[in-house]
């Protein structure tokens, strides 16, 4: 659950709010009287959720990570390699 806090508590204790912010890959909601609420969120973070906003976009792309992840969290099948999948998709290490 996110922490809320005020424009002027945010302001004054800034340093402390990022670091919260970054060490637990959480947010924090800032109340600003009269205008809409703001998050203040890990660059990293943001960048991730962009990422899977954009995989997710395309209704194929979406139907085949989330088939993907339903297999991977019903364990039907065994882990490959990195050798494996490299073998698999044609891309076998340049040592072999």
């Amino acid at each position: 659950m996110p922490r809320e806090t005020t424009y002027t508590q945010a302001r004054a204790s800034l340093a402390s709010i990022c670091r919260e912010v970054t060490d637990n890959r959480d947010f924090v909601l800032i109340n600003r009287r009269g205008n809409e609420q703001v998050a203040l969120i890990a660059a990293s973070e943001l960048e991730s959720l962009m990422e899977t906003a954009h995989l997710l976009r395309s209704p194929k792309n979406a139907d085949r990570l989330m088939t993907a992840l339903n297999r991977a969290r019903a364990k039907t099948e065994s882990p490959q390699s990195l050798a494996e999948l490299r073998r698999e998709v044609g891309l076998e290490s340049e040592e072999a």
